[in-house]
Order: structure tokens, then C-alpha cells, then sequence
């Protein structure tokens, strides 16, 4: 069989001459012959394979630049390498979800006629941290207030200043007054804020602490997860590895999405959560409050009802203290005080490794 017309090339694979042109100047599908006087291109019957899969690669959204790394690999490297790409792809569409979620909400709660009439609710809340048992210092930050919520894990040689500039620069969130209507604005002004803060700090040279997350005492910067009380609903904003749960109704629900290398390789479908466990980068952030790092948060709103219980709390809790201990000290303690003793009680039992810090607010009626 002979060379194909760019005509004939673009009906067997599904690709219109104008994308095969631009292909060929990319370096990702060229042509097996170029007519020298007159620039016509002809493909082989081999490429035909390769085109189609191009052209399926492209409709899944990969940029060219990826989709030409990919072509470059054998069928196995090929096929890991487009689970991966889809798998940031449904990580990156959870994300765009929740912020679909709590706009939804907000709007709705600015409907009148969507807005039904309830109990008023209030929260009550205790805050508590511990340097661990191996740690030299503190580099988390923990606050709970009558508004907000916020736990903070430093890392660096300036990570315990790093943790307490993010936390303070939310604290004007406890004022009165945070408009309704401007929910979603005053929080992504609060990390904005909190970014600014960390930066000072880090400039300022803030103290010296234990090496954090990134494995690099030149790298400064803190996590951030932090709640806003509206009065029937909790904002949550959440940046990097520390963790927040709702126990409602007797089931605990994690709400936050770790913002690490190994998560992302969990997500990517390359390890499983038992390897993950033990992974010498486990640690590793990919979203922080730091110099040159990526302070993307994650926002969500939740619609809270009475006897719900929700924990904000540094990684060094879940390291070392599975899901069902936390849900068992959650469901059984009485008051917020005696729950945050008890679960950084279980971080040391285990035997502290890390920082550990624990926020928890207990929605309750007519607080």
C-alpha cells in the first residue's frame, strides 16, 4: 500500500488537515514525505495507528506537549502514563465540583424562597497542641474561636512563626459583619491575606524550628485549614496535609483531600494507601502557604445541624491514629476540651513523632 493523500490521512484517522498541519509543526505527527516543491504532505499507512490515538488523547484534553511524551513511550509506559493524566484530571474536576457545590449553596441561602426557618445554632469549641514526643519545638498553630476555626502545621527553619502569621491573619474573620453575600470573596481574601503574612514572616526570619514537611531547612511555609461560622453554616478553606472530619450522626467523614506528592500518586493510581503509609515522601506537600509554592485552597461549605461534630487537626494525629480511634474518641467524648485531650493523648501514646494539634467544634442549639 502507498503513501496516503493528508485528504485520505485525515478521513482514516479523524483528524482535519488543518490539525494534521499543525501536528507536523509541533514535531508530534509528521509526515513520511514532504513534496519539496510543492509542500504536499503524505503519510504512510503505519502512522495511521499513532494518529488515532493522538487524536483520542486529544479529546480526552491532554496538551500536545504531554500527548508527544506519551507517544514516545511503549504501550505499557503509554497506557500508566494516561491513567495518571486522567486521574489529576478527576482530582482537578472534584475540585471545580465543590466550588460548584458551595456556590450552589450560597446562592441558595441568598434565595429567600430556598431559605427555610430553623432553630438558631451556635458552636461550642476547644483548641489544644502538643509538641509531641520527638519533636524539639512546636511548629503548629491551633485556634478556635466563636467564628473561626484553624489549625496550622509549620515546616522550615521558620515554620512555627510561618504557622502563627497564617492563623493570626484570619483571626479579623472573628469580627462581626462578614457580609453574607460576600462568603466566597472574604474567604479568598483571607487566604490572600494569610499568603502575605507567612511571606512576612519567612522575611522577617521568624525563629528557627525542627526541619518540616518539605525535607528542606531553606523551604519556609505552613499548611492551612481553617473554618468560618456563619451561624448555620461552616466555610472551610484548606490548604496542604492537615485534615478536617465531620462525625454526624455516629459516621465520621473525612472533607478535606490531602495536598501531597504521595496522595497525588494515590490519586494517579501508582501506589496503593498500604505503601503510601510507609512512603519516605509521605510527607511531601504540593500545596502550602510558602515561597514559591502553590496556595490554591480548596473551599467548601457545609450546611452544619445540630450535634454535628467536626475535628480540624495537624497530620501528626492521623499518622499515627487510624480513622476508627479518632471516630471512637469523637463519638464517645462529652465536651470539646475532653476530645482534644484525648486525641493528642493517642498521638503521643503512639508514640508522638510530630507536632500534633486538634480543633473541634460541637454544633449545638441556641449556643
Amino acid at each position: 500500500m502507498g503513501l496516503l493523500t493528508i485528504g485520505a490521512f485525515a478521513r482514516a484517522t479523524r483528524l482535519s488537515p488543518k490539525a494534521l498541519r499543525l501536528y507536523d509543526e509541533l514535531g508530534l505527527l509528521p509526515p513520511a514525505h514532504v513534496d519539496p516543491v510543492t509542500g504536499y504532505r503524505r503519510y504512510a499507512p503505519d502512522q495511521v495507528e499513532r494518529a488515532r490515538l493522538v487524536a483520542w488523547l486529544r479529546r480526552l484534553g491532554m496538551p500536545l506537549v504531554r500527548i508527544r511524551h506519551v507517544c514516545s513511550l511503549d504501550a505499557a509506559d503509554a497506557a500508566r502514563e494516561v491513567r495518571a493524566f486522567w486521574a489529576r484530571a478527576e482530582a482537578d474536576f472534584a475540585a471545580r465540583r465543590d466550588l460548584v457545590a458551595f456556590l450552589v449553596g450560597h446562592l441558595e441561602r441568598e434565595d429567600p424562597a430556598m431559605t427555610a426557618t430553623v432553630s438558631p445554632l451556635g458552636i461550642r469549641y476547644a483548641a489544644g497542641s502538643d509538641a509531641g514526643l520527638v519533636r524539639t519545638s512546636n511548629q503548629d498553630t491551633a485556634y478556635a474561636g466563636s467564628r473561626l476555626l484553624a489549625v496550622a502545621d509549620g515546616y522550615g527553619d521558620g515554620g512555627a512563626p510561618a504557622s502563627a502569621a497564617a492563623v493570626d491573619a484570619l483571626k479579623y474573620l472573628e469580627a462581626d459583619g462578614v457580609p453574607a453575600g460576600g462568603l466566597l470573596d472574604v474567604l479568598a481574601d483571607a487566604v490572600e491575606q494569610a499568603q502575605r503574612a507567612v511571606h512576612g514572616a519567612v522575611l522577617a526570619g521568624g525563629g528557627a524550628g525542627d526541619t518540616g514537611d518539605t525535607g528542606d531547612t531553606g523551604d519556609t511555609g505552613t499548611t492551612l485549614t481553617a473554618m468560618l461560622w456563619t451561624g448555620s453554616q461552616l466555610a472551610l478553606v484548606h490548604i496542604g496535609d492537615c485534615r478536617a472530619y465531620l462525625l454526624r450522626e455516629g459516621e465520621l467523614f473525612r472533607i478535606t483531600h490531602d495536598h501531597t506528592v504521595v496522595q497525588t500518586m494515590i490519586d494517579e493510581g501508582r501506589i496503593g494507601a498500604e505503601e503510601a503509609a510507609s512512603h519516605p515522601q509521605r510527607s511531601m506537600l504540593v500545596r502550602a502557604l510558602g515561597r514559591g509554592a502553590d496556595a490554591t485552597a480548596d473551599m467548601r461549605l457545609h450546611d452544619a445541624g445540630a450535634g454535628d461534630r467536626y475535628l480540624l487537626c495537624s497530620d501528626g494525629l492521623p499518622t499515627v491514629v487510624p480513622d476508627a480511634e479518632i471516630r471512637r474518641v469523637l463519638a464517645g467524648a462529652g465536651e470539646p476540651e475532653e476530645a482534644v485531650r484525648e486525641l493528642v493523648a493517642l498521638a503521643n501514646a503512639a508514640g508522638g513523632p510530630d507536632n500534633v494539634s486538634c480543633v473541634l467544634a460541637d454544633v449545638v442549639v441556641g449556643a
